[in-house]
């Protein structure tokens, strides 16, 4: 199981939103490419960068910092307001590995098939049902009939948020995330609600190919090194 940081930005700072909730933002500084260059320094391959800005806006609005970031080394994952090809194209242009898109893979799903390995597709649930527009909307859609229905179109990979547990601290929901991967036919790389080592352990037991952790090693609750050396780095 890969163990991917996460680098959400909001107005230039590093930052974790509890449940995706702007309003309960914490800060962690106005250098959001320093903390990339640390856990770049710890080891890491691959980083998870989030444009919150972008998610909110409907486009991508930090690309110059997400080329800062890609220029360390570490190998960038990207999401926040990917809608568009030409957007998804402005991300590849400025380093990023893969674009992560949300809903808005449903209507672009043909031409991201295309793009294989270079693109996740988001799915972000509230109690088993996909939530849209940076969480904002809610929908009464399953999330493991979303995911059947990219799968058929051409989608090779999936990012698993839970929205209740994120920047939270309050563990992961195992089994929805169990229940889920034994469904999707793809790699699912976990999100949400990682407080422990404890819990990147139960989140492995899933077969998830990857875990996505924020405030936890923001606020060093688990250190990055000792959780690459534990559960390994495999290429994903």
């Amino acid at each position: 199981m890969l163990v991917i940081p996460a680098i959400d930005i909001r107005k230039g700072r590093a930052v974790r939103l509890v449940q995706g909730d702007a309003s309960r933002r914490l800060d962690y500084g106005d250098d959001p490419v320093a903390w990339a260059g640390r856990w770049v320094a710890s080891g890491a391959p691959w980083l998870h960068v989030v444009d919150l800005d972008g998610a909110f806006a409907g486009r991508p609005v930090h690309l110059d910092l997400l080329q800062e970031i890609c220029r360390l080394g570490a190998r960038v994952q990207t999401g926040g307001g990917f809608r568009t090809m030409d957007d998804i194209e402005a991300a590849f242009a400025a380093g990023a590995a893969r674009v992560v898109v949300g809903t808005a893979a449903v209507r672009l799903a043909p031409r991201l098939a295309a793009l294989g390995e270079r693109v996740a597709v988001s799915i972000d649930v509230r109690q088993g049902k996909v939530a849209l527009r940076g969480w904002r909307r809610q929908t009464d859609t399953d999330a493991a009939a979303l995911a059947a229905h990219l799968r058929a179109r051409g989608i090779r990979r999936f990012v698993y948020t839970e929205i209740a547990r994120d920047g939270a601290l309050s563990g992961p929901d195992v089994e929805a995330l169990r229940r889920f991967v034994s469904t999707a036919g793809a790699p699912v790389i976990a999100a949400g609600g990682v407080a422990s080592e404890e819990d990147l352990e139960a989140v492995a037991r899933t077969g998830v190919e990857g875990v996505i952790v924020g405030r936890a090693l923001y606020e060093e609750r688990i250190h990055l090194d000792r959780a690459l050396g534990r559960w390994g780095v495999p290429a994903c």
